[in-house]
């Protein structure tokens, strides 16, 4: 998906930057060790989107390849990783990206250690406090990068801009799922896009790639334009995600069957089913949709009622209108001709993935 020249730039810049950062961890204590590994684990994996779309968001402004803007990018996978896991503890995930979450490793530290107290009050405490960790060390990333500081004035407003609307998109899916079903069946699924948007739509691929214009110069209005293709492109790869979620393969989304479903998300596509459903089909969605202990019977239950309803067909033609509309937009996008090129292969990519 992502060109292995990039990914390489983007992997080296981002491990040299957690490497500097271990002696400082290391002198507070080395009990803070087990915070790192985990962060490693986590690190590890990661398909790089968000720096690949501010990439090309740079070249396709006239940036040119060096060292200091794949630091700028790659300190968007440090966002990434506290956002992760901030929302596994939010959603109490046991997994992500095929490994235990970072609070389930910091829980298991505890209970293997016999310590007082509650291993998951623990885990889930020692989680926040490194996501919290990823978050100031993006900001570090990115304002130390080595960039002119005149092409990181022009892109911190976006910078900062992106890191308030994913927090505020993560509180409006924590409300969503506290909520429950709200009366009003459209209704509920534009309170669903609106948590796509601002929780992931965004800061996956419209403000990565309007961060790269900005840095390499880009006027506001080229910059701007950019949403056109970015913000489309961004709800059509969350509801596959969506999608995934529900019908993927754990062994290639790295998450056991219809975990969302266990979680309680609110998703569009859940939206779309309650919209469709009859009463007792809704019955059905409303008594399962959020129990932990939901067993494969279970699951598959409630996939039946999604495609019953229509909803997945709905979800589908919904991803590859969004997609259309961004593949549209890219071809007046203010971008040069091999950046275009690569911004269709990846809206591809994004919207078609099995993971």
């Amino acid at each position: 998906m992502i060109a292995s020249r990039i990914r390489k730039e983007i992997d080296e810049a981002l491990y040299t930057f957690v490497d500097r950062q271990r002696p400082l961890l290391g002198d507070i204590s080395g009990d803070l060790s087990p915070l790192l590994t985990a962060l490693d684990a986590l690190l590890a994996g990661g398909k790089r989107l968000r720096p690949a779309f501010c990439y090309w968001g740079w070249r396709g402004s006239g940036g040119d390849d060096r060292t200091e803007f794949f630091t700028v990018a790659a300190s968007l996978e440090l966002l990434q990783a506290g956002a992760l896991i901030h929302d596994d503890v939010m959603d109490g995930s046991d997994t992500r990206r095929g490994q235990p979450a970072a609070h389930r490793r910091l829980e298991a530290l505890h209970a293997e250690s016999g310590w007082r107290g509650s291993a998951q009050a623990f885990g889930s405490g020692a989680a926040i406090l490194l996501g919290d960790v990823c978050l100031t060390w993006c900001d570090e990333m990115f304002q130390g990068s080595g960039l002119a500081a005149e092409a990181l004035s022009r892109g911190r407003p976006i910078f900062d801009r992106m890191r308030t609307e994913i927090m505020c998109g993560q509180y409006l899916d924590l409300l969503g799922q506290a909520r429950g079903r709200r009366p009003g069946g459209h209704e509920a699924v534009e309170a669903a896009l609106r948590i796509v948007v601002f929780k992931s739509a965004k800061y996956t691929i419209e403000r990565p790639l309007q961060l790269g214009a900005a840095l390499a110069g880009a006027d506001e209005a080229s910059v701007e334009a950019l949403s056109a293709y970015g913000l489309p492109l961004g709800v059509a790869f969350q509801l596959r995600d969506d999608v995934l979620g529900v019908f993927g393969d754990p062994a290639e989304t790295g998450k056991p069957a219809g975990d969302d479903l266990r979680e309680g998300k609110r998703t569009v596509l859940v939206a779309l089913t309650l919209e469709r459903a009859t009463d007792e089909q809704a019955q059905t969605v409303e008594s399962l949709l959020g129990d932990p202990a939901l067993d494969t019977a279970g699951v598959e239950l409630l996939r039946s009622v999604i495609v019953d309803t229509g909803a997945l067909d709905a979800c589908e033609q919904m991803i590859g209108r969004y997609a259309a509309d961004a593949e549209a937009a890219l071809d007046a996008a203010p971008v040069t001709l091999p950046a275009r090129d690569a911004l269709s292969e990846l809206a591809l990519a994004v919207t078609a993935r099995t993971v």
